[in-house]
């Protein structure tokens, strides 16, 4: 397994941070999409969208690294209310792309395991996401300790209909 570092991100790294999202996103969900995945590309990772997300005190990116090569990115929102959970228990677990090359190298492991570190580190009581139910990720959330507990509909018109349904999923600590 590559040696995974994984570092926070901040306005400095902007440039960074939207060429591994374009990259890492069109390796695995541009045929969800009419358009190629053109709208959410932009919607998502354009540089002011980016800007505003990295100036939200409550957002963390960070970048991953495998060995000395960036191979992908992770999203936190840290006061999320979940369920029963106000948001200072909550942490939502929004994003981990890795590029098709890093996939299945045990790297997206390790950015479970740093997220648990960061929740235990705020006295979080639960991880939650959605994962697109469509995709292999919901058995990977699984075999690391996330249960489906929930469903949501992506609103995304642009989107195929056949993929826009996700798994509500959650880990508790």
């Amino acid at each position: 397994m590559p040696e995974t570092r994984i570092i926070p991100c901040s306005l400095a790294d902007l440039y960074s941070l939207q060429d591994i999202a374009i990259r890492s996103y069109n390796d695995h969900y541009l045929y969800l999409w009419f358009d190629g995945g053109a709208w959410y590309v932009d919607r998502s990772f354009k540089e002011q969208t980016l800007r505003e997300e990295l100036s939200d005190p409550h957002a963390v990116f960070c970048l991953i690294y495998a060995d000395e090569e960036l191979v992908g990115f992770l999203k936190l929102n840290l006061h999320k209310a979940f369920e029963n959970y106000p948001a200072e228990e909550a942490l939502e677990l929004e994003r981990i792309y890795l590029t098709k090359a890093a996939s299945g190298k045990g790297i997206g492991r390790e950015v479970v395991k740093f997220t648990r570190e960061v929740a235990a580190k705020c006295n979080k009581r639960v991880i939650w996401l959605k994962a697109m139910d469509s995709s292999r990720s919901v058995d990977f959330y699984e075999q690391n300790g996330f249960v489906k507990c929930g469903s949501y509909t992506l609103p995304f018109e642009q989107m195929k209909p056949e993929y826009r349904g996700m798994h509500v999923m959650k880990l508790e600590l």
